[in-house]
């Protein structure tokens, strides 16, 4: 499956795509940034709240790559995923401080792991992913 990268202004786009997040018969359509350096995927903790999701159960960790140095904490929680019609059980990362302005990421653990092959093509802005056999 191929993806074009999102345009979110005139001259930026993003390897950003649309994707929807389950728990149970509760869902929400979103948008993840694919980003290699991220080891987990990670979303704003609304989405766990509107999944109806305790944050505070989860899996408590911590991140500061993303908050600019200062160690931010975030909540491990197993998800459904799916994207381009394919559903995945996966985990994911919910944090209070994440913007809640925009999209999550996709990391290696939660994202890249699910598949085969994960290719950006930057001159064509396109995203590929390949499915596991």
């Amino acid at each position: 499956m191929k993806y074009r990268y999102y345009k979110l202004a005139k001259d930026v786009e993003r390897p950003i795509i649309p994707l929807e997040i389950s728990n149970g018969d509760t869902k929400v359509r979103y948008f993840g940034l694919i980003d290699s350096g991220a080891d987990i995927n990670i979303f704003h903790s609304e989405i766990a709240e509107i999944l109806g999701i305790d944050l505070e159960k989860g899996i408590k960790g911590s991140v500061s790559g993303i908050t600019h140095g200062e160690s931010q904490s975030y909540y491990i929680h197993p998800i459904n995923l799916s994207i381009g019609g394919w559903k995945y059980e996966t985990v994911a990362a919910f944090m209070p401080t994440l913007s809640k302005n925009g999209h999550g990421l996709l990391g290696q653990a939660g994202f890249f792991d699910l598949f085969r092959k994960v290719a950006f093509n930057f001159n064509k802005k396109e995203i590929e992913l390949v499915q596991k056999e």
